[in-house]
C-alpha cells in the first residue's frame, strides 16, 4: 500500500550495512573503547601518583591539602616546592628538548597539523614533570597533563595500527574525552570538550567514538574511585528568573578575572624570558625559584597549594568571607602565573574553576546583600562563576557549562550558568581574541583558532608544491635569475602565507632558491601561482569534508 516492499527493506539495510563497513565505524567503535580505557587508566595512575606525593610530602590528600598546609611549619611550605622545582628543572634540562612540559595546546596542534601524531617521549616526560609539580604544590591543574598523556599513548596505538589521518585525529579526540570525563566524572562534558577544543568541529563520524571513549573513562573512574563528583556541591537553586540579570553582570566580572589571569600568565612568561636573556642563568634553576615564590605566597594563602579542589568546595559551601575570597583571587593569579612561567608542569583547567568559584562567591556576597529577598545563596553565584571563568580561559563555553550541569543536575542552575558563561566568553574573546591554548600556539606562529583557511596557509610549505629546476614545465632559468636579482624569490621552507601575497597580475611564478653557507644562492625550482592556489583549495576541501562528515 505504501509502495515499500520487503525487498526494498533488505536493499536499504544492505546499503547502510555496506556503508558502515566501508567507513570502518565498527572498528572505530572498538578502537574508541580501547583508547578510552587506556586514557582512563592513565588518568587514574596520574591521580594516584599525585595523591601519593601529597601524602608523602604534606601528609594530606588532594581534597584536604589546604587545611593541612595551613598547619604545617613554614620551612616545609617553602622547601617542598623549592626542592620539587629543582627536580623538575633537572628533568627538563636532561630529557626535554623544548625545556617545558606539554599540555592541551600540543594535543590541539597534533590534531590539526600532524594527523594526530605525537611523540611518546614527550608525553611520558610531561607526565612525570606534571606529577612532581602537582605533588610538591605547584599551583596548576591536572586535567591538561592527563589529556596530553592519554593522547601520547593513543598516538602510539595509531602508529602501530597505521590508521588513516582522519581516524588518528578522531582517536586523539577520544583520548581527550576519556581524560576529562575521568577527571570530573562528567562523560557528557568530556565528549563535548574533545569536540569543541581538541578537534574544533562536531563531525558526525567523530561523535560516536568520542562518546564511547568518554563513557569508558567515566566507568573506570567510578569503578576505582567511586561515583563522586569532582567537587562537593550543596543544594542551591535559582530563586527567581528576575535574578538572571545579576548572572549576566557576573559574566562581566568573570571576564575581568579571566582576562587578568591570562594577562598575568602572558606578562610573567615574557618577563621570565627577558630576565633569562639579561642574566643568562641556567634554565633548570627557574622551577626552583618559582617553587620558592609559590611557597612564600602559600605562607599567607595556603589555598594556592595544588589544584585547589578543597578551596573550590569550601567556597561553594559558603565558608569564605568576601575579603578572604578577594585576597585568594589575587594570590592564586600570582601563583598560577609563576607556576607556568617557571616551567612547572600542569594546566589551567582547575585553576580557572577555582578562580571562577572565588569570583562568583565574592560577587554573590555583594549581590545577596543588596537584594536579599531576590537573591539565591552566594554559593550558586560561585557555581556560575566556575563555569564562566573556565569557559572564557579555555575557550570552551559548551563543555564547561555541561560540567556544571552534570555536577548539579539542576536545569534552573544550568540556565543561570549559561547566562554567565556566554557573557564572559564573548567579552574575553573581544579583549584577548583567543583562548589560553591558542595563545600558547600563537606564540609559536600557529594560528589554529582562526580556522583552516588561516592555519593551512601557515603550515603548507613552498617546497612541497614547487616544480623542481629543469623538470618539465619549469620556467626559463634566465628569467628566474632576473626575478631573483630583483629580490623576487622564495625559500623552500617559506609558507603559502608568505608566497601568495607576492603574486601579481603579471607574475605567474616565483623562483625558489636555497641559500648556501657562503652567502650564495642556488636555484632549486619555481612555484606557480595556479599550483599554489590548487593545493590550497584541495586542502580546504579536505578540511571541510572532515569537519562536516
Amino acid at each position: 500500500m505504501f509502495g515499500f516492499t520487503v525487498k526494498d527493506a533488505k536493499t536499504l539495510v544492505r546499503t547502510y550495512w555496506q556503508r558502515m563497513i566501508s567507513l570502518e565505524q565498527p572498528m572505530m567503535w572498538l578502537l574508541a573503547l580501547v583508547v578510552g580505557t587506556l586514557s582512563g587508566y592513565a588518568a587514574l595512575l596520574f591521580y594516584l601518583s599525585v595523591a601519593a606525593l601529597h601524602k608523602l610530602l604534606f601528609g594530606a590528600t588532594e581534597a584536604g591539602i589546604e587545611s593541612v598546609a595551613a598547619k604545617l611549619d613554614w620551612w616545609i611550605i617553602l622547601s617542598v616546592p623549592t626542592l620539587g622545582g629543582l627536580c623538575v628543572g633537572l628533568i627538563l634540562a636532561c630529557f626535554s628538548h623544548s625545556g617545558r612540559s606539554a599540555s592541551v595546546a600540543e594535543v590541539i596542534e597534533a590534531a590539526r597539523l600532524r594527523n594526530g601524531d605525537m611523540p611518546l617521549r614527550t608525553g611520558v616526560i610531561s607526565a612525570v614533570v606534571s606529577t612532581i609539580s602537582l605533588g610538591v604544590g605547584a599551583s596548576s591543574g591536572r586535567e591538561g597533563p592527563v589529556v596530553h598523556l592519554g593522547a601520547s599513548l593513543t598516538a602510539v596505538l595509531t602508529r602501530w595500527l597505521k590508521t588513516t589521518p582522519i581516524q588518528s585525529r578522531t582517536l586523539l579526540g577520544c583520548a581527550a574525552a576519556a581524560a576529562v570525563s575521568s577527571s570530573f566524572n562528567a562523560p557528557i562534558a568530556g565528549a563535548l570538550f574533545a569536540l569543541e577544543v581538541v578537534l574544533g568541529y562536531y563531525a558526525v563520524r567523530a561523535f560516536a567514538p568520542i562518546v564511547i571513549a568518554s563513557v569508558a573513562g567515566t566507568v573506570i573512574s567510578r569503578h576505582h574511585l567511586g561515583d563522586f563528583p569532582a567537587f562537593l556541591i550543596p543544594d542551591h537553586s535559582l530563586q527567581t528568573f528576575w535574578e538572571l540579570p545579576a548572572f549576566g553582570l557576573l559574566g562581566v566580572v568573570s571576564a575581568i578575572t579571566a582576562i587578568l589571569l591570562m594577562g598575568c600568565i602572558i606578562a610573567t612568561d615574557r618577563l621570565s624570558d627577558i630576565l633569562q636573556e639579561k642574566w643568562n642563568y641556567p634554565l633548570w634553576l627557574e622551577p626552583a625559584v618559582g617553587g620558592f615564590l609559590i611557597g612564600s605566597i602559600a605562607l599567607i594563602f595556603p589555598q594556592v597549594i595544588g589544584v585547589g579542589y578543597e578551596t573550590t568546595s569550601r567556597v561553594l559551601y559558603e565558608q569564605y568571607s568576601f575579603w578572604l575570597m578577594f585576597g585568594v583571587i589575587v594570590a592564586k593569579v600570582a601563583a598560577v602565573s609563576i607556576t607556568l612561567a617557571s616551567r612547572f608542569g600542569g594546566g589551567v583547567f582547575s585553576p580557572s574553576l577555582m578562580l571562577g568559584a572565588l569570583t562568583g562567591g565574592a560577587f554573590g556576597v555583594v549581590a545577596t546583600s543588596i537584594f536579599p529577598e531576590l537573591s539565591s545563596a552566594y554559593g550558586l553565584y560561585a557555581l556560575a562563576g566556575m563555569g564562566a571563568v573556565a569557559a572564557a580561559v579555555l575557550g570552551a563555553p559548551i563543555s564547561t557549562s555541561l560540567i556544571v550541569f552534570e555536577l548539579t543536575g539542576d536545569y534552573q542552575t544550568a540556565v543561570a550558568v549559561m547566562v554567565s558563561v556566554s557573557v564572559a566568553t564573548v567579552l574575553t574573546q573581544q579583549v584577548i581574541e583567543r583562548s589560553y591554548f591558542h595563545w600558547r600556539l600563537g606564540n609559536r606562529g600557529l594560528h589554529l583558532g582562526d580556522g583552516p583557511q588561516r592555519y593551512l596557509l601557515d603550515t603548507m610549505t613552498v617546497g612541497d608544491y614547487a616544480i623542481p629546476r629543469g623538470s618539465e614545465g619549469s620556467p626559463s632559468e634566465m628569467q628566474s635569475w632576473d626575478l631573483i636579482e630583483q629580490g623576487v624569490h622564495l625559500q623552500g621552507d617559506d609558507t603559502l602565507s608568505t608566497a601568495l601575497p607576492m603574486f601579481t597580475a603579471s607574475l605567474d611564478y616565483i623562483p625558489v632558491i636555497k641559500s648556501n653557507e657562503g652567502g650564495g644562492r642556488t636555484l632549486v625550482g619555481a612555484l606557480y601561482h595556479i599550483d599554489a592556489l590548487k593545493a590550497y583549495n584541495r586542502a580546504l576541501v579536505e578540511a571541510h569534508e572532515e569537519e562536516h562528515g
